[in-house]
C-alpha cells in the first residue's frame, strides 16, 4: 500500500510506475541512478514539499497504480505540487 511512510526502495520495487512520477517531481530514486533511502515523506521533505503536497503526491501515486491502462495513467492531471501551500 502506498503511504507517505513507504520506503523509496519498496515503492519502486512494488510500484515500478513510480520511477517516472518521482523523477518528474524532482525526486531521484534508485533506478534513476542516484540512490536515496528513507521514506517517500522524507524524500519529499528534502525537496521542500509541504505536508499538503506530500498528501497529494501519495494520492496521485495511488491513482497512477490503480489505473491499469497506461494511456489512462499518462492522463492523470499533473499538478505542480511544490506550489501548493
Amino acid at each position: 500500500m502506498i503511504t507517505k511512510n513507504i520506503t523509496i526502495e519498496d515503492l519502486i520495487e512494488d510500484y515500478p510506475k513510480s520511477v517516472k512520477y518521482l523523477a518528474d517531481k524532482g525526486i531521484r530514486c534508485i533506478k534513476c541512478g542516484e540512490p536515496i533511502w528513507g521514506t517517500l515523506e522524507e524524500a519529499c521533505l528534502e525537496k521542500e514539499f509541504t505536508q499538503k503536497a506530500i498528501q497529494l503526491a501519495v494520492k496521485e501515486l495511488i491513482e497512477l497504480h490503480q489505473n491499469n491502462n497506461s494511456e489512462e495513467a499518462s492522463s492523470i492531471q499533473k499538478i505542480n505540487i511544490k506550489n501548493i501551500k
